[in-house]
This record gives structure tokens, sequence and C-alpha cells, in this order.
């Protein structure tokens, strides 16, 4: 394993900049996810680290030592891509055993270095299997056993759960999540998805415009967004505009005692599941979404902003309905 840190990275294609002067450091062991939109650097990000990309300014360092001119295959960096580029010309067994191969390793020892990831990876059964004949969720799994059959210092993985179907990404999700806190390798997990990475992630780095917004453990980052677009961005906020004065924060239609040192005009974060019903805020219903478990209305605020509620699946208020609701002024999130 090793840690990784980036300094000052910044990446540019003519006039175009990817990367903006980046700093970042995956601790050795942890799982970092990277979020942010399309084109906002995730990828580049990634393939920085592996070394298919030099910085334009900047250094990338292992473990201290700086590696930023160093090649690909002399970094000892795994890969999972969203494709899984797996050889359908051979086997499971020898898709796995390629980068061992490459590496030197003997036959026997990459061969049991093989079936013992495929174990692990509940795939043995599939060993001399062409990849072309699995499903996606199974070549997700070889994959991955490929990029760990080289016993990798750091382990990136690009979006590997694209195009797989919604409940087996929640399954797999779940699995190799405790798959990489068995191995206590060092990984960095790219995804568009916020649900996966705080799933998955010991902590996020949200990069917007090729910036880092924030970096945090998942709770921090959602529960204190430091800026409107990770608000928006990592889950659903309601943004609210109000003056705060000491630990209060007039919204103009309420007040709420927040813990804050924020003085003058302040943005609210506010969580779905910030909001509940009965109070004194009147709202008007523009649209409610059943989706079994829970309901979420789209409100009108008494000053004319919208926002998310998040309510129990069995409360469907029809649009246009007055619904009096509160804000729980602890769970909110004042943006200064």
């Amino acid at each position: 394993m090793s840690s990784v840190t980036l300094e000052a990275i910044t990446k540019t294609y003519g006039e175009e900049v990817a990367v903006d002067g980046i700093d970042l450091r995956i601790r050795d062991g942890e799982t970092l996810g990277v979020v942010g939109p399309s084109g906002c650097g995730k990828t580049t990000t990634l393939r920085t680290i592996a070394g298919f990309e030099t910085p334009t300014e900047g250094h990338v360092r292992f473990d201290g030592t700086d590696v930023t001119h160093v090649p690909p295959e002399r970094r000892h960096v795994g890969l999972v891509f969203q494709s899984y580029a797996l050889f359908e010309t051979m086997t499971v067994r020898e898709n796995v055993t390629f980068g061992p191969r490459m590496h030197g390793v003997g036959p026997e020892t990459r061969r049991e270095r093989a079936d013992d990831l495929l174990a692990m990876l509940d795939i043995a059964e599939l060993a001399d299997r062409n990849p072309a004949t699995l499903s996606g969720g199974q070549q997700q799994r070889v994959g991955l056993a490929r990029a760990l059959a080289i016993e990798p210092h750091v382990l990136l993985l690009d979006e590997p759960m694209t195009g797989l179907d919604a409940e087996l990404k929640r399954r797999l999700r779940d699995e190799l999540g405790s798959l990489l806190d068995d191995l206590d390798v060092t990984a960095l997990y790219v995804t568009h998805d916020q649900e996966e990475a705080m799933a998955m992630c010991d902590r996020i780095a949200v990069l917007a415009d090729g910036r880092l917004q924030q970096i945090g453990s998942p709770a921090d980052v959602y529960r204190r967004p430091e800026n409107e677009f990770v608000a928006n961005f990592v889950g659903t906020s309601s943004l609210l505009t109000g003056t705060a004065d000491g630990n209060r924060v007039d919204l103009g239609f309420t007040e709420l005692e927040v813990d804050t040192d924020a003085t003058g005009e302040v943005t609210v974060a506010v969580r779905p599941t910030d909001v509940h019903v009965g109070g004194p805020i009147e709202a008007t219903v523009v649209d409610a979404t059943f989706l079994g478990e829970r309901t979420d209305l789209a409100v009108e605020l008494p000053d004319g902003t919208s926002a998310t509620v998040r309510v129990d699946g069995q409360y469907q208020p029809a649009a246009d309905e007055t619904v009096s609701l509160g804000i729980d002024a602890d769970r909110v999130h004042v943006l200064e």
C-alpha cells in the first residue's frame, strides 16, 4: 500500500484547463471517492495518478517519492475501468494472470494468486469461461480480480458500475465496499453517483470545473457543505436566503436558532429531511412524487422560494394544497 499526494496539480490541453491546482492526499489504506459532474476533472485526476497523463504543473508522490515522470508500468497501480477491458481471447483465469505474467511472476504463483482472488470474489467456477459469456456483474468482478492480481500499491477505479442495473449496482456496491475494507488497499474511486461514493468511501472529494470544492467524510460533506455547489451536488438541498445576527437567522417568513457566528446575509442549506409536517410555515404544494416508502414534495414557501420536502409515503397531499411545515434548525447548515 501507499499514500498518494497530489501537489498543486494542473493539467491543460491547449487553452482548456482540465484540472486546476488540485492539492489532494489519499491516506495509506483508505478509499477516497472523487465525485463531480461530467468534465469536472475526475478522470484526468485518476489518469494523472496512474501515469497516463503528465501534469502541466505540480507533482504526484507515492509515499513521499516523486513519481510525476515515472511511466505507468512502473507505478504498480491496479486499474478497473467502466468498460472492464477484458481480453475476450483469454479465459477468465488467463485475464487475471495476465498482469502478474507481465511482471515476471512464475506460472504456479500467478495461477494460485488468480484462483484465490476468484474464490474471494465468489466467481471461482467461472475460471475457464470466456469473459464475453459473463454478465455485467461477473465481468466487473473479473476486472477487479485482474487489477488486484498484481498486488498494487494503489487501486484506481473509474466508474466501475456504469451500465449495471440498479439492483445489481446496489448489491455490488455493498460487496465491493466490504472487500476494499478487508483488503486494506489504498484506493481512488471515481464516480458521478454520490450515493455510491457515500456508501463505499472513507472520504469524498468533490470537484467542479477542475477544482477541489471540498474533501471530508461522507457525513461531513453531506451535513456541512462548504459552498452552494456542494450543497446542490451531493444530495438535494433547498438554499434559503436569510439574515444572520448572532445565532439567529431571519428567513423573512420564519426565524431559526442555529449554530453560527455569521452576521449579515447568509444562505441556509436545508436538506429534504430537515423539514417536517406541522409548523408555522404555510407552504403550497407544487408537486408530490410518490416513491413507495416516501413522498417527495416540491413546495413554494411564503416568499416564493422553492423547496423540497421528504415525508412519509402515506402522506400524499394534492397539488395546490396548503401544508404547514417546520424546519429543524439544529439540522440545517449555514453557508456564509
